[in-house]
């Protein structure tokens, strides 16, 4: 479709998988064409995977693909999987060319991270797995209330979504997301993210964030049962 489009000019695709806002994740045959697209059109591919380590099993980067370093790099963030937000720690990794095209940029937008973070956050990334396990139990418990509440408003879901957030489709009682989101705003005082701030394509969404505690889910649940 984006061909049919023409890509005149174009030189730079990002794409995000573990998927935000939809929770998708990617399968290797879909890295390859997108790393095939890029060879074909001479675009840089650019995936960002900060929900990698996120109720995801399916470790993938799209470097794993054959002649990927070629057309593509991909991020990642300490400030999802490692609970660091707004720390700004992050990586790139790709061939030494574009990696050094970054840094010739980004050495002109800024100086270094401070050293405390920078250690922090090397500590941090030297954990075994029982602590990503031990993250991931929580937000499965948080998960499973926020399935519940869908379940409540009559959403249709993937229960097979990634990372911080619930993506579900109203049902036809309502005419979009919107009108779900401000039912449960004004009537139960419950704020839940329409999926129409992502896009046309989001219309009939709506979006839970995994990151409020069970609590607060508990008694969203409670809120929910009385006025639907």
């Amino acid at each position: 479709k984006l061909e049919e489009e023409g890509l005149e000019g174009v030189k730079l695709m990002w794409v995000n998988y573990p998927h935000m806002p939809t929770g998708a994740s990617a399968s290797k045959e879909l890295f390859e064409k997108l790393i095939k697209f890029g060879k074909k059109h001479n675009i840089l591919i650019c995936n960002d995977n900060p929900y990698s380590f996120i109720l995801n099993e399916n470790y993938l980067s799209i470097l794993s693909v054959e002649g990927a370093k070629d057309v593509a790099l991909e991020l990642n963030s300490l400030s999802k999987s490692h609970n660091m937000p707004g720390w700004r720690i992050g990586m790139v990794a790709g061939a030494k060319e574009y990696i050094s095209a970054v840094v010739k940029i980004k050495s002109n937008m800024d100086s270094g991270m401070f050293r405390p973070m920078q250690l922090a956050a090397a500590k941090a990334l030297s954990v075994d797995s029982d602590w990503y396990n031990s993250i991931n139990k929580v937000y499965m418990q948080r998960r499973a209330l926020a399935e519940k509440i869908l379940d409540m408003t009559g959403c249709s879901y993937d229960k097979k979504q990634s990372g911080l957030f619930l993506w579900g489709r109203v049902s036809d009682k309502y005419s979009s997301g919107e009108e779900l989101a401000d039912k449960l705003l004004y009537e139960a005082n419950i704020f839940i993210t329409p999926g129409k701030v992502f896009g046309s394509n989001g219309e009939k969404y709506i979006r839970i964030s995994l990151c409020s505690d069970t609590s607060k889910l508990n008694e969203s649940i409670e809120r929910v049962s009385k006025i639907l």
